[in-house]
């Protein structure tokens, strides 16, 4: 669980990096503030046997919404939902599943996976974070609307 927090967590920091107004110190806050937010939430709803179960309550959305993690772990560092909502994209699905992250940006994007890893006796863990394609679709789309570029799905 710990690895795919903290991969969560660390994407919706350079989100909010990326958009810029928001210090160093501020995003290092709101990073561990939002992991532990995180862990607290999904404390009793892992289940790395069966991946998909509480994958709904573990998912992280913004919809003309906020979601209610990240607005806590952000009213923590002083962002109201207002800026939040003028700094991260207006649609953003996180899922937050043993063995995988993944996202979607729009209604209409592709999933793109930052981190998976097969259930235990598999190979290592890889994070996919670094790819060009997942690292630069979401700069695409933060100020996008959804059908106005195309998302590429990274898998291996």
């Amino acid at each position: 669980m710990r690895t795919e927090i903290s991969t969560a967590a660390a994407f919706v920091t350079r989100l909010l990096r990326a958009a810029g107004g928001v210090g160093e110190e501020q995003l290092r806050c709101f990073r561990e503030c939002l992991q532990e937010e995180m862990r607290e939430h999904y404390r009793h709803h892992w289940f790395p046997l069966v991946p998909s179960k509480g994958s709904g309550y573990r998912c992280i959305r913004i919809n003309h919404k906020m979601d209610p993690l990240i607005g806590k772990a952000a009213g923590m560092i002083g962002l109201s939902h207002e800026r939040l909502f003028q700094l991260l994209p207006s649609e953003l699905t996180l899922w937050v599943d043993p063995f995988e992250v993944s996202y979607r940006i729009g209604e209409d994007g592709s999933i793109c996976v930052l981190y998976e890893s097969p259930q235990p006796g598999g190979k290592a863990a890889k994070q996919l974070e670094s790819r060009t394609s997942c690292k630069e679709e979401w700069r695409i789309g933060r100020s996008s609307p959804s059908k106005s570029y195309n998302m590429m799905t990274v898998s291996s």
